[in-house]
């Protein structure tokens, strides 16, 4: 059984030396990763350029591949709540990191887990009012 367990990383591109995407909804793809560090898949995020609901779409596809955990740099609200109600782990890992060394350290217990989002309002889509202002 062990064998048979993977994980979801973020990414910019379809392999391993990709760097890791620091939005869930809005990543360019999801790579599936087995537990030895072997990428099984990759998967183009549909969701992509979607105008709502990127997350919760990303979240299904996540759900869908039956995966033990997500490793992503933010996750939103509603995708937090799809990914917790199936029993899928989230851990952040640094902006910056490539996929290979972002499992390296998931495997490391290096990596923080998440229960809820530290989701900012337009984060994915570059809106929003930055990070230092407030109206």
């Amino acid at each position: 059984m062990e064998n048979k367990k993977k994980i979801c990383i973020t990414a910019q591109g379809k392999n391993l030396d990709a760097f890791l995407d620091p939005r869930f909804g809005r990543a360019v793809y999801f790579l599936f990763i087995n537990n030895k560090g072997k990428l099984i898949k990759a998967i183009k995020n549909p969701g992509i350029e979607a105008i709502r609901g990127a997350g919760i779409t990303a979240a299904q596809i996540v759900v869908d591949q039956k995966v033990e955990a997500v490793i992503t740099g933010n996750v939103g609200p509603n995708a937090v709540r799809v990914l917790n109600s199936s029993g899928v782990k989230i851990f952040i890992a640094s902006p910056g990191i490539k996929v290979a060394d972002a499992f390296k350290e998931y495997q490391e217990g290096k990596l923080q887990e998440i229960s809820e989002s530290a989701y900012r309002p337009g984060f994915g889509r570059g809106q929003g009012c930055g990070f230092g202002r407030r109206i």
